[in-house]
């Protein structure tokens, strides 16, 4: 697998500690909806580092849109997300990962959870439906800590009004919003939708830390979901 050559394009904080960036890669194949590259930063010195990040945008050949959650002991998230700037460049390597993806051909009704920054290779299904225009029933149930850590939070909201058969649900652990129905607390039973709620049974995604990851199917296969359509993709603290 090559490493490409990528030029930073384009950047911005999405929260106080996570920015997206957007890159230029030329020769750069394509990818799903889902997977996720290597990053590999080169210092003057000869040293590398690198790290693995979801991808965040809808396929396209020539470009990647990452997004990056700061580790503030890590070696790469550091500057992808303080430093990085237009004309800066690095390399990437992928795409990488077969069973975490989706495209439009897949005709199943999906259900996607997300907790933290787990919500990036989930958002670029979310944009791939935009993008192809299909009308498979979309459910994403977004686990973030305050509406400040939630992630893409203004297209979020913008798509969970305009887009026909997308349904978006954001539940809050430590503190929400005056309006919100739900206390604060941890991802239970009654944020995720049950089979028996659903025509067909959906595809489900479920992308966080390792804990959440855990707890989320645990609480889908409790609610009736079978094992085999769930997808799940753990991070830990240098992904």
């Amino acid at each position: 697998m090559p490493w490409y050559r990528a030029r930073v394009e384009d950047a911005w904080l999405e929260t106080r500690t996570a920015r997206t960036v957007v890159l230029e890669v030329p020769g750069w194949p394509g990818h799903d909806a889902g997977q996720h590259v290597d990053v590999r930063l080169t210092a003057a010195d000869g040293y590398t580092a690198t790290r693995t990040y979801s991808v965040a945008s809808a396929p396209e050949t020539g470009r990647l849109v990452l997004t990056v959650q700061l580790v503030t002991d890590g070696e790469v998230s550091p500057w992808l997300v303080e430093q990085a700037r237009p004309g800066d460049q690095l390399e990437v390597r992928g795409p990488i990962g077969g069973w975490f993806r989706w495209s439009a051909r897949m005709p199943e009704p999906v259900l996607l959870v997300a907790g933290g920054s787990g919500i990036v290779p989930l958002m670029a299904m979310v944009r791939e439906r935009v993008r192809a225009g299909t009308d498979q029933p979309f459910h994403l149930v977004y686990s973030a800590r305050t509406p400040d850590h939630v992630i893409y939070t203004d297209e979020l909201h913008a798509l969970g009004l305009t887009t026909p058969g997308l349904r978006v649900e954001r539940v809050f652990t430590r503190a929400g919003l005056p309006q919100d129905g739900r206390p604060p607390g941890r991802l239970h039973r009654e944020d995720l939708p049950a089979v028996s709620t659903t025509r067909v049974p959906p595809v489900v995604y479920v992308c966080g830390p390792g804990g959440f990851v855990e707890t989320a199917t645990g609480l889908l296969l409790g609610l009736g979901h079978d094992a085999a359509a769930v997808r799940t993709e753990r991070f830990g603290p240098s992904s």
